[in-house]
């Protein structure tokens, strides 16, 4: 019997960890990466070819991601295929990011009013202290009390849109704003987050 004592412990250990291990690999802000459905992080960067010279570029974040990550890594990506079309610089044409907030209420798990076979829709009942004198709660008698506790989550997803015209050379000085890839690149580079492998 000891043997199934450390088996079941060590067997809990494990599934313990493995557990953990899921959730913190679902708990983490969407890395510098291509919008691929199935990954283990959801979200990252698309873009499609308009023309010679432009793009429509967008990158997805997930629950865990930041507006200021969202549109850093738009940034980056522009900035990419600007570099690797042999480009100098790019002015966005168009911009825009979205947010999807939803807010989530659920009722706390604590007491379910369902016990299983047997005992049908039966709750505890309290006796406490309060004040100088007992005092008893029943869920069915009387006001309410600390089962009845809701969960609120209010969750943001942030999406950035962009269209690019690329340009080589010197950059128009007619109040647009003008980013060089190169900068960019340079700038942000130390701060991109690519996935784990």
């Amino acid at each position: 019997m000891p043997f199934m004592r450390t088996f079941r412990k060590s067997a809990g250990t494990t599934m313990a960890l493995m557990l953990t291990l899921v959730l913190a690999a679902c708990a983490t802000a969407t890395p510098y990466q291509p919008n691929v459905f199935g990954q283990k992080v959801s979200g990252g960067y698309s873009d499609k070819r308009l023309a010679e010279d432009r793009y429509r570029v967008d990158f997805a974040g997930n629950i865990f991601t930041s507006r200021d990550r969202v549109e850093g890594y738009l940034l980056y990506r522009a900035a990419e295929l600007t570099d690797q079309n042999g480009y100098d610089w790019f002015m966005l044409v168009d911009h825009r990011t979205e947010r999807d907030r939803r807010t989530y209420v659920d009722r706390s798990p604590r007491y379910d009013p369902w016990y299983g076979i047997g005992y049908g829709y039966w709750q505890p009942h309290w006796r406490y202290y309060r004040g100088s004198r007992w005092t008893t709660w029943h869920p069915h008698v009387g006001a309410r009390f600390w089962t009845y506790d809701v969960d609120v989550r209010t969750v943001e997803k942030f999406e950035a849109h962009a269209e690019i015209k690329m340009g080589r050379g010197s950059a128009p000085e007619d109040g647009q704003q003008v980013f060089y890839a190169k900068q960019i690149l340079s700038d942000l580079g130390p701060t991109i987050e690519r996935p784990k492998s």
